[in-house]
């Protein structure tokens, strides 16, 4: 048995295991998540994916343990990002708090799905064709321009979301969340409630995301393992990182800035890796690479910070 295909089952085991113990032991149906059991849920979370990484360093290589945790952070960076939109989407369509932690859940697990098929797709389309990675950089180059230049006064409006116009179009849709169902019986036939729209809205607004983390992970990496892993375990802590950071996350004002001088460093490293290969080896661009995340997004958030300090 391979390193790889040893890695690959610990990561299936310790995932399986996680999420018995997350959803048995530090979930009860209903219930308002406090943000003591936030802070235990994404530490319990993030130390489990540093875990992986020194397990990756000890049984696969340096390279790709530094490879895994710049993925990682750029996915929890992007996922700091998408909680505001989260949070629009809940109190847009009214979703009780006490309905939060599940219906996030079911979402992300969805997501997850969608994901691990849209990886697969997209390391296919490498692997068959290289040149695919300078559409990904050209877009992740000109996503980054687009971020960064954004009007913050321009607001996301959930009522406008052509996945909710598609839905009330072909669905009988109740505005209540008949005490948590997903959908209910009337007359006879079924009545899908908010709280299943919700659900299929978020998995498609995850899905949107994807579009600029998984080809940005690619820009780290081609390696799919390093892929999947950081994308699962980035996406499975995003739950108890949105209890977290629910009260907080809007005045993170700058950090879309930092991750779109991220995501543009990443496209131009993906369209001009053959000629920087020349000048620096693989492994010490991989070490660039992490440090440029860290730097954009730590500095982003504590300049987000000082900015509200100083406005006070």
């Amino acid at each position: 048995m391979s390193s790889h295909q040893i890695v690959y089952i610990v990561f299936g085991f310790v995932i399986a295991l996680a999420l018995l113990f997350d959803l048995g032991l530090l979930n009860k149906k209903n219930q308002t998540v406090s943000i003591k059991t936030a802070f235990i849920q994404t530490l319990f979370w993030v130390v489990l994916a540093l875990g992986f990484f020194v397990f990756m360093w000890v049984e696969e290589s340096k390279t790709a343990a530094v490879e895994y945790i710049s993925a990682y952070l750029m996915e929890w960076s992007l996922s700091i990002d998408n909680i505001f939109v989260f949070i629009l989407i809940f109190t847009a369509f009214g979703v009780k708090e006490k309905y939060y932690g599940r219906v996030l859940l079911i979402g992300i697990l969805m997501a997850i799905v969608f994901r691990i098929l849209f990886i697969t797709v997209g390391v296919s389309l490498v692997q068959k064709a290289e040149w695919v990675l300078y559409i990904f950089g050209v877009f992740l180059v000109y996503t980054g321009y687009t971020m960064f230049i954004a009007d913050e006064e321009k607001e996301f409006k959930p009522h406008d979301n052509k996945v909710y116009k598609f839905l009330k179009r072909f669905l009988p849709i109740t505005l209540e969340d008949h005490n948590g169902k997903y959908i209910v019986r009337q007359h006879g036939k079924p009545l899908y409630t908010i709280l299943f729209v919700v659900v299929i809205i978020l998995s498609v607004t995850d899905l949107v995301f994807a579009l600029d983390s998984i080809p940005a992970v690619m820009g780290i990496s081609r390696d799919p393992l390093v892929i999947y892993t950081s994308n699962i375990f980035a996406v499975l802590g995003l739950r108890s990182l949105f209890f977290l950071l629910k009260g907080a996350v809007n005045k993170f004002h700058y950090l879309p800035q930092g991750i779109a001088v991220v995501l543009i460093f990443i496209g131009l490293k993906m369209l001009g890796e053959h000629f920087v290969e020349e000048w620096v080896s693989k492994n010490t661009m991989t070490f660039i690479s992490l440090a440029m995340i860290v730097v954009c997004i730590a500095g982003s958030i504590i300049y987000s910070m000082y900015h509200i300090k100083k406005a006070k």
